[in-house]
């Protein structure tokens, strides 16, 4: 991985869309959060949760870096506590340690495809649109080369499932990987024109939340704080995903977002929820488990997975404590 200074050369750190900003305005406690992307519809349960969260004292502001490699090394070099992502690699390879605390969504993807394909092994030596180099929809693509035995033919790499409905719709690929919500828009909009390709059930994490261990354990109420809203939203949402919409600020950054998304929001919920996108119980042990044995197939974990400790990985002292309340 590159360091965090070759990474921002030229480049803008980060999206300036903090509550405040980094230069020197944050006080000492204030939990800084860093996201791997700006604020979108996918994000409104987690604000739902910060909105909790706050209401029971929790000082905090967040940052949207521009994508998730960004965000894992702003906590790494401490200049963010919580980051949003699934550093399994930077996890193993690094002498800080980082430890997972809430899985905040599953590896829900989708190989959608022209009419030209049925099947995975139609695959075999076909070029493939991918979100990124060594990102979620990477490590998919690898995991479905060990397990159906076949071996893509060129990656090519364009960020957001929205844009890659469009390569797909126009012409430009004919084999992508997208999240659950955008598989839904074109199959709406373009059913017949695409198949959705049969995939195996995944539990392992796309996205969760991880510090430093020696910063959560400093910062006990905080991160108590933070993990019980999480878990407080993911399971009124399994109960009732319409909750999201109901309890999203029309003042905060998701109600800021376009009105068409807005008015989508209990229709991406309601789906998200049916389809399994997250666990109410925050990942835990099983997440973890699954996440091990996902991350060795994919090539970002070295070892066997049935050796590896996930308290490695994973602090779950605060899960446990918040599903104990």
């Amino acid at each position: 991985m590159r360091t965090l200074m070759k990474k921002i050369a030229g480049l803008a750190v980060a999206v300036p869309l903090a509550a405040s900003l980094l230069a020197g305005t944050a006080s000492a406690e204030k939990l800084k959060i860093a996201l791997a992307e700006t604020p979108s519809d996918e994000l409104a349960a987690f604000f739902v949760a910060l909105d909790r969260a706050k209401a029971n004292g929790l000082d905090y502001e967040w940052t949207a870096f521009s994508d998730e490699e960004l965000a894992i090394q702003a906590v790494l070099s401490g200049q963010m506590n919580i980051g949003f992502g699934t550093p399994y690699s930077a996890m193993q390879r690094s002498k800080a340690p980082i430890r997972i605390i809430f899985q905040l969504s599953k590896l829900k993807f989708f190989p959608v495809t022209s009419k030209a394909y049925s099947d995975l092994k139609d695959l075999d030596g076909q070029p493939i649109l991918l979100h990124s180099r060594g990102g979620g929809t990477d490590s998919i693509a690898n995991v479905i080369e060990e397990k159906v035995g076949i071996k893509f033919g060129e990656r090519s790499y364009v960020p957001g499932s929205a844009n890659r409905v469009v390569a797909l719709i126009s012409g430009q690929t004919d084999a992508t990987i997208i999240d659950l919500s955008n598989k839904n828009k074109i199959m709406k909009q373009a059913g017949d024109d695409f198949n959705v390709l049969p995939m195996f059930e995944v539990d392992a994490s796309d996205e969760a939340l991880f510090a430093n261990l020696d910063w959560i354990k400093e910062n006990e109420e905080q991160v108590g704080i933070f993990v019980d809203a999480l878990v407080s939203v993911w399971q009124d949402m399994a109960e009732d995903p319409s909750i999201i919409a109901r309890e999203t600020n029309p003042d905060g950054p998701i109600g800021q977002l376009p009105a068409e998304l807005l008015a989508g929001l209990d229709e991406f919920y309601s789906a998200a929820v049916e389809g399994g996108l997250y666990d109410p119980n925050g990942g835990g042990r099983k997440a973890a488990q699954a996440d091990m044995e996902w991350y060795s197939a994919a090539g970002q974990l070295e070892g066997d997975p049935s050796e590896l400790n996930i308290e490695d990985f994973w602090y779950l002292a605060p899960l446990d404590a918040a599903m104990s309340n």
